[in-house]
């Protein structure tokens, strides 16, 4: 009877919630990744290049959902995040060299998402910008640290589904799908200087480390909240291909959604800004505001609550990153689902990046500028820390027999020399 009801009662929850129940961290991490200052990248690529770097949401989607699988099975099998897993089998060197860079990168990024959401609320709600700042901050920091993690969990899934709102967006416009398709599947690749640099700018914002440290991070809370785990550091009950399976599911789904945003963001922006002569974005908020008058008003909502919805997912996100990468390097207790009394160092370091992440915005450097620096910081650690979460991945000793397969390998080895090849066009190219 007992069977029956709860079949009954699950049958009964609305479709979304249940979808909502059936998206695991991979989903989370996937929308996070298109970030307010990556919506101002993607929106960059269709003003500037109109529709010829609508191939790029294709290309990268095979190896970002291979390098993410690997991070959240390294955190499914070993119990332990990525930090921790690096202290364990690498010189301490490394480890601080890659964590205070990916700290450094976080902050920056989220003063810029932080200004992003800001001029973009102020754009709907005309209210003071630095009153949004300040909202934006305390909401963000009190979710992180009074949600119980499922709820927080649920809360921030429900939110990447609101990123479908640049899917919708592309229908309220006038779009010839015919010369879309022939772009995206026969793209007409240029070398010159400024393609390539927003080429790289593409890449550097869809394989972003700190994707790296929540995926394996939230694999564990996983495992914590279905009491697999109760301590930090300590090997899980025994993994089951299923198990690896839904990772591998959870986590190739994630990036296809998160390259589907991508890929509608830049088509908006090429058949609206880019066919207007609108070339040059420096953020999400100013892609928002030339769109009213070329668009409509139904387009300009749209296209500015997503960047309002990115915001409210990607910015705990990366501070908690931050705080699961500084606490695994340092031996901390680190888990959403303790609370700030019991982990006052892991929830510090949170609402310390939030903070700073405030404060960001009172330099005297435009944003755009700050994310160009924030770009060559991801490449400066990109390159090692891929070259570590593959090696880490295929390591029998580590992962037992849940280590790469041959493909999977291969991708990684494959994306790991790209990276690698795009710092160097990074540093040899001039920024603005």
């Amino acid at each position: 009877m007992n069977h029956t009801s709860g079949q009954e009662s699950k049958r009964a929850q609305p479709l979304l919630l249940r979808l909502l129940r059936r998206l695991g961290p991979g989903f989370i991490t996937g929308t996070s990744d298109d970030d307010p200052s990556a919506i101002g990248t993607y929106t960059q690529a269709g003003a500037q290049f109109g529709l010829s770097q609508l191939w790029t949401a294709l290309f990268t989607f095979p190896f970002m959902a291979v390098i993410q699988e690997m991070c959240g099975r390294i955190g499914w099998v070993t119990g332990q995040g990525l930090a921790t897993v690096i202290r364990h089998h690498y010189a301490r060197p490394i480890l601080f060299f890659i964590v205070f860079i990916q700290v450094v990168t976080n902050t920056i990024n989220i003063g810029a998402d932080l200004s992003a959401m800001a001029a973009s609320a102020q754009l709907v709600w005309h209210i003071s910008y630095y009153f949004w700042l300040f909202i934006v901050v305390v909401g963000t920091v009190l979710l992180i640290v009074l949600l119980p993690y499922r709820i927080y969990a649920a809360y921030l899934k429900f939110l990447g589904l609101a990123l479908l709102t640049y899917v919708v967006t592309a229908f309220t416009i006038t779009v010839n799908w015919r010369e879309v398709l022939s772009a995206t599947l026969n793209p007409k690749i240029r070398f010159d200087k400024d393609y390539l640099l927003n080429l790289i700018a593409v890449f550097g914002t869809t394989i972003s480390p700190y994707e790296f440290f929540w995926q394996a991070s939230e694999e564990v809370e996983e495992l914590i909240a279905e009491h697999k785990i109760t301590k930090d550091d300590k090997q899980p009950s025994a993994t089951t291909l299923q198990e690896i399976l839904f990772v591998r599911w959870d986590t190739t789904f994630g990036m296809f959604f998160s390259n589907l945003i991508m890929y509608f963001i830049i088509l908006v922006a090429a058949m609206t800004l880019g066919r207007h002569g609108i070339n040059n974005i420096d953020t999400a908020a100013d892609a928002a505001n030339a769109l009213r008058p070329l668009a409509g008003p139904l387009t300009f909502l749209l296209f500015t609550l997503g960047i309002v919805s990115a915001g409210l997912l990607s910015i705990p996100v990366m501070a908690a990153s931050s705080a699961y990468a500084v606490a695994g390097a340092f031996n901390w207790p680190a888990s959403l689902a303790k609370t700030f009394r019991q982990e006052p160092a892991f929830y510090g370091v949170i609402v310390g990046s939030a903070l700073v992440g405030l404060l960001v915005n009172l330099l005297p450097i435009p944003p755009f500028k700050l994310l160009y620096y924030t770009a060559i910081l991801n490449g400066l650690i990109s390159p090692p820390l891929l070259f570590m979460v593959v090696h880490i991945s295929s390591n029998r000793s580590i992962m037992g027999p849940y280590t790469n397969p041959p493909l999977i390998q291969l991708a990684g080895w494959v994306l790991f020399a790209f990276m690698a090849v795009a710092l160097i066009a990074l540093l040899v190219f001039p920024g603005p």
